[in-house]
């Protein structure tokens, strides 16, 4: 194999597999990303055996060949040289030389039958959605998910595909975030899938503000993405989603509409002097004023009074701050509504007005 290619051409698509790539592999193979040329194109897959990223561009002056190269060794070689240095890469043996100006290195290199694929996979539904809706959908729920939690089926994003919408939610037992956009989808009924967390975060890095479109492709164990020129594989979680609509509030007599920013601000000054550990805060609403209250162990108290239009008796509820300043950050509208019940029942909180379905819940703490 020899390539001659412009050091930007092989840059960005070394810094996407990369991504993909753990610093710490169980298998040698896994530090590599694998480099093939071929019909004027340049193809870089990388893969941790969950997550796959495979990146094409055009390739001016083309051949064909193939081989594994250290992908970490080779983007700090190509970060370090100067910009529009051209790089030639030929494989020697077990070895691939790289030269740039008066720069030489040698790259040791696996053999390409080793290096691991993802299974080809049989598409069961399609799904066609913009690029920016998708963005969104992720960024309004992604922060719900568990953490390295027992329960494995809460350690990723729901996705649900019915007629004309994809659904995001994601839970850790303690909050819960709702979202939902337009898209084309085909391939029958309504389909869940339970993409991991490594998954959510590629793909969320990989999303721009456009309005491209992005195609998605469900199979039975795999949800491939393809965004442009780059096309992301990742596993799905095996295992069943909680009936989440169950969780929703239904029936709530306590409505409070307020200034988004305003609470943000309060909740988060408040939190500073809140128990480090549970991020505890009193809310007292009544009469048309809300008082945020935290303390800690260190006898410390901060108060923040703000006022909010409110229907219904008055109520003391605690919170953990963060939980409630995340659903605050994911909600784009001027003014939000709570909806509360009780103190022991979870609050819904939900954008004034907004053309795209958003829905978060927050279940109350004791202080």
């Amino acid at each position: 194999m020899k390539l001659k290619v412009k050091r930007e051409e092989l840059l960005r698509p070394l810094q996407i597999v990369n991504s993909v790539i753990e610093r710490r592999q169980t298998l040698p193979i896994l530090a590599n990303a694998l480099l093939r040329i071929g019909n004027g194109s340049i193809t870089l897959v990388g893969t941790d055996l969950e997550v796959e990223m495979v990146v094409s561009a055009a390739l001016a002056n083309g051949g064909d060949g193939e081989a594994t190269l250290p992908a970490r060794k080779l983007l700090d070689i190509c970060r370090t040289l100067p910009e529009n240095a051209e790089i030639t890469l030929e494989t020697e043996g077990d070895q691939v030389k790289l030269n740039s100006g008066r720069s030489r290195f040698r790259l040791s290199t696996l053999p390409v039958s080793d290096y691991p694929s993802l299974e080809d996979m049989a598409v069961q539904k399609s799904v066609e959605v913009t690029e920016g809706n998708l963005k969104r959908l992720i960024e309004r729920t992604h922060f719900a998910m568990a953490q390295q939690d027992v329960r494995y089926y809460l350690n990723g994003l729901m996705m649900e595909f019915a007629d004309g919408r994809i659904r995001a939610v994601a839970t850790d037992g303690h909050r819960l975030a709702l979202n939902e956009c337009e898209a084309r989808v085909s391939g029958g009924e309504m389909q869940q899938i339970i993409v991991p967390r490594k998954g959510v975060v590629e793909l969320q890095r990989l999303l721009e503000d456009s309005d491209g479109v992005v195609k998605l492709e469900v199979g039975t164990n795999h949800l491939r993405v393809k965004v442009r020129d780059v096309s992301m594989t990742s596993k799905l979680i095996d295992g069943r989603f909680p009936e989440y609509e169950r969780v929703l509030p239904a029936q709530c007599n306590k409505h409070l509409i307020v200034d988004r920013d305003l609470l943000r601000d309060a909740l988060t000054r408040t939190s500073i002097l809140s128990n480090e550990k549970y991020r505890g805060v009193r809310f007292n609403i009544d009469d048309g004023i809300l008082r945020a209250q935290a303390h800690n162990p260190e006898q410390e108290e901060a108060e923040e009074e703000i006022e909010v239009e409110y229907e219904g008796a008055a109520i003391e509820i605690g919170f953990n701050a963060g939980y409630v300043l995340d659903a605050l950050n994911a909600v784009v509208t001027e003014k939000i509504k709570m909806e509360l019940s009780d103190p022991n029942s979870s609050c819904l909180i939900l954008p004034h007005e907004e053309a795209m379905i958003s829905k978060y819940v927050v279940m109350p703490m004791r202080l």
